[in-house]
């Protein structure tokens, strides 16, 4: 009777571990609404306009400019003067945030519109602007930046409730990832020593590479059982801990675009999930979400010297950016953001 009891137990021990189990991995990727399927609807006269404007940023930073970090200064500086630039004449007022590294200036150039009701609540937009070493780095991340400039100039006379800010940072990419040498790693810090209330920081991160080839897209173990094998979506992603604020932007993407997309809020250390800007602002405390087209495991030019403009599906990239011009619309006057 003992053994049988000690059996019977340690089967429903089983049982619960293995039901909790179930129950946090639905948690991290359920998400609300369905992702869009089928054809795309006509791309609109604004969809159009947008897509030159984000062709043009791109050609800009990949094309005319290239490859730009420590090991091309001058492209680097060329780059933050650009990015500048075109927030000066889209009416803002922009800083720099300025660092050594190995004697070279770096800087992080911000721009913000103040919030009309709740100016203290800060909703960050922001994507690096350096590539890697030996590559233009269209996608990665001329695209992230394009997509920063572009949703700076549409909302630069369209103040929202609460501030919106918008940061490139310099120096997301090796050899200064993941260090104290990071751009958005200075530019948390700092935030956090000023006591700033950064309700949200989005990272646009790798965002102009799709395909509707089966097939297309990769994931690390076990993510392959839970999403698709094409390539044709947009990600929310962040860890854990920010799983209701996926939830929140990954819901009003999808009630406001027609265009694929899928949300994750999954464990930091699973390669991916923590490898753009946002990880920088976890380390302070900051809630922060990464959006992106997965980068590495869906595009074959990914830190090479193919990552040229020419390879980006700027309409799909077009319409991704017009849906997060209105997720953050509807994040900046939501009564309430989700906790995290």
């Amino acid at each position: 009777m003992n053994r049988l009891l000690k059996v019977v137990w340690q089967a429903s021990l089983i049982g619960i571990l293995g039901g909790a189990l179930a129950l946090g991995w639905h948690a991290m990727i359920q998400m609300p609404g369905e992702s869009y399927q089928g054809p795309l609807p006509p791309a609109t006269d604004e969809i159009r306009a947008l897509e030159g404007e984000l062709r043009s940023h791109v050609d800009m930073l990949a094309g005319e400019i290239g490859e730009r970090n420590v090991f091309r200064y001058p492209q680097l500086v060329s780059a933050a003067d650009y990015i500048e630039q075109t927030l000066s004449e889209a009416g803002y007022e922009v800083a720099r945030q300025e660092y050594d590294v190995s004697g070279q200036a770096c800087e992080n150039i911000e721009a913000e519109v103040r919030g009309t009701e709740r100016p203290d609540e800060i909703v960050l937009i922001g994507a690096h602007y350096d590539s890697v070493k030996g590559s233009p780095g269209a996608n990665d991340n001329a695209t992230g930046v394009a997509a920063t400039l572009a949703l700076a100039r549409a909302f630069a006379q369209n103040p929202t409730p609460r501030t919106l800010r918008f940061v490139a940072f310099t120096n997301e990419e090796p050899p200064f990832f993941q260090t104290r040498h990071m751009g958005s790693r200075m530019y948390a810090k700092r935030s956090r020593q000023r006591d700033e209330h950064i309700i949200l920081m989005l990272s646009l991160e790798t965002i102009g590479y799709y395909s509707n080839e089966s097939g297309s897209q990769s994931y690390v173990f076990p993510l392959h059982f839970f999403y698709p094998s094409t390539g044709n979506f947009i990600a929310f992603v962040s860890n854990v801990e920010n799983g209701p604020l996926v939830r929140q932007l990954i819901g009003a993407f999808r009630r406001h675009t027609s265009f694929p997309s899928e949300g994750a809020a999954l464990w930091g250390w699973l390669p991916g999930v923590g490898w753009s800007d946002h990880w920088a602002f976890w380390k302070e405390g900051f809630p922060a979400v990464m959006v992106t087209d997965t980068a590495l495991f869906r595009d074959p030019t990914y830190h090479t010297s193919n990552d040229t403009p020419k390879n980006i599906h700027y309409e799909h990239f077009a319409r991704v950016v017009s849906g997060l011009q209105r997720v953050i619309t509807e994040f900046t006057q939501s009564p309430r953001a989700a906790s995290h």
